[in-house]
């Protein structure tokens, strides 16, 4: 189903669908192999594939999630997933997905799949042929695409994010997932929680933008329908004090040295750091953290439900009695962070601006391993898109700051944008032997430590 690979230039970051996609997949194949290679291979990983899919592989390498995973028979069945699927709320929408999605894309051989807010798949359409191709790769009703489970794909990356998604052929993690390319967008309810993801699947065909807008523009008259219906009933949101939270405006701010601030209409609090690593948490799965799963991204050690429910009541009093749900804990109201708007800069290819906008590393401070992952992951985007830039600027910027100031590959690629006869050249020349010789010395170092 997928084009064949052929070389070329690399995709810019935030690259559209239906383009270059010869050298995605060209790209993307070799990035499998470094994969296969292990180790320090995985470092070479980063010039090949566009960001957001660094990142998901990157985490799909750490959760252990197996690029040869076999097909197996695991996910809900029959009657259990009858019940399941019925009682679910996006099962109200689909006459409307039906009609937007579903009847448009009949003809054309390609597939929808609807997902729930984990990721499992809940309703598969198309023609038969085309789904039993789909189900021989683990594309079924009831199979769980979430990346912890199958590594990088469109719905997982989706449920991840909670942003639309398109994945092209080797940009999957698993091999058995290769042949086919999946754009998918998310459904909220009126209270911005995840509750669906809508997915189309198939050839190259779907990596198209057109289709990608299809798939958006149908979870937004989803996002209406829900809506409409929650104000028919007299229950958007929720009632007084927790209506008053959800239309405030939220913001945190978690880059740099600086205290972490929480901006709530207009007013900037002061947050802990406890406080601020839970509430980056919540921001970054809004699906939910059950008191397990948080208290482990917290602290990898000891810490209890107990600690979770006492720190979570402390936040309480600072955000407001109303702010999150429980069972799995969860954010009542979207938080606007500054890393939110860094990466929405990374997505459209604006690196300057992401570059102005990293004020530091995420939490500099906090060793909570979750926090840990989320700034190894913006720092490793970042550096990539600004590796892949070619811009003079920013990559003088980024080789002024704390973070690239000894980064050798960023001063090799500065060198390559400026003129030899030039005395800046002369000056970035200089540092690169600098390194060179630091490097030479720290591998001497720790060739003597191991004799």
């Amino acid at each position: 189903m997928v084009s064949n690979l052929a070389g070329g230039r690399h995709p810019r970051h935030g690259v559209e669908p239906g383009t270059q996609l010869g050298a995605l997949e060209a790209y993307a194949a070799q990035a499998h192999g470094y994969l296969s290679a292990g180790g320090e291979q995985l470092a070479q990983l980063a010039g090949l594939l566009r960001p957001v899919v660094l990142e998901s592989w990157l985490r799909s390498v750490r959760g252990g999630v197996d690029p040869m995973d076999p097909l197996d028979g695991r996910g809900l069945r029959g009657a259990d997933l009858q019940r399941y699927r019925d009682a679910h709320p996006i099962a109200a929408l689909m006459p409307l997905i039906d009609k937007l999605l579903v009847q448009d894309t009949a003809r054309t051989g390609l597939i929808v799949a609807v997902a729930d807010q984990f990721g499992r798949v809940l309703w598969m359409h198309g023609n038969s042929d085309q789904v039993g191709a789909a189900a021989e790769i683990g594309l079924r009703a009831g199979d769980d695409l979430s990346e912890r489970r199958i590594g990088t794909n469109a719905v997982g990356l989706v449920v991840r994010t909670g942003r639309a998604a398109w994945i092209h052929g080797p940009e999957h993690f698993l091999h058995r997932m290769h042949q086919i390319t999946g754009a998918a967008a998310p459904v909220h309810d009126p209270d911005g929680r995840l509750v669906g993801v809508l997915m189309i699947a198939g050839g190259v065909r779907v990596a198209k933008p057109e289709i990608l807008a299809l798939v958006k523009a149908t979870s937004t008259a989803a996002e209406m329908d829900l809506l409409l219906t929650a104000m028919r009933a007299g229950q958007r949101g929720a009632v007084s004090s927790t209506g008053e939270f959800a239309a405030a405006r939220l913001g945190l701010d978690v880059l740099g040295l600086g205290q972490p601030l929480l901006t709530v209409a207009g007013d900037r609090v002061p947050l802990s750091q406890r406080h601020a690593e839970i509430l980056l948490l919540l921001a970054e799965h809004p699906e939910g953290l059950g008191a397990d799963h948080l208290a482990l991204l917290l602290d990898d050690t000891d810490l209890d439900n107990g600690t979770i429910r006492a720190a979570m009541s402390r936040l309480r009093a600072v955000v407001g009695p109303n702010a999150f749900g429980s069972r799995p804990y969860r954010l009542r109201a979207h938080i606007a962070t500054d890393i939110e708007a860094l990466r929405a800069a990374l997505d459209s290819g604006d690196v300057d601006t992401a570059l102005r906008l990293y004020a530091g590393p995420v939490l500099p401070r906090s060793t909570a391993p979750g926090i840990i992952d989320i700034r190894d992951e913006l720092r490793v985007r970042l550096r990539a898109a600004v590796l892949g830039s070619g811009d003079a600027a920013v990559l003088r910027r980024w080789t002024a700051c704390a973070e690239g100031r000894d980064d050798a590959a960023a001063w090799g690629a500065y060198r390559a944008t400026v003129d030899r006869d030039s005395p800046l050249y002369a000056q970035i020349e200089a540092k690169i032997r600098v390194l060179d010789r630091r490097l030479g010395a720290d591998a001497t170092r720790m060739q003597r430590s191991r004799s």
